[in-house]
């Protein structure tokens, strides 16, 4: 398991969100990465690190739909706003 890390600026600190990527090797010999907090989030690479990127990228797209629809956010999410 690996983690998206976005750092996240509050006050004068920051701090860390944090999403789990679950990655594994299908029997075809290709990678799947999901964010387990984020149905559908599942992308296939070639290698591990293309899975993941993928599935980086569509994560920060479903969470994009989601702030523009009005959509909750996962907790995970909850830090990576806050009101100045």
């Amino acid at each position: 398991m690996t983690h998206i890390f976005f750092p996240t600026r509050r006050g004068k600190a920051y701090i860390s969100t944090m999403f789990s990527i679950e990655i594994e090797q299908e029997t075809d010999g290709r990678w799947l990465a999901e964010v387990p907090a984020l149905p559908g989030v599942m992308a296939y690479g070639d290698t591990s690190a293309a899975a993941r990127a993928h599935a980086e990228a569509l994560a920060l797209r479903v969470l994009a739909e989601r702030i523009e629809n009005g959509e909750p956010l996962p907790r995970e999410a909850e830090p990576l706003f806050a009101a100045a």
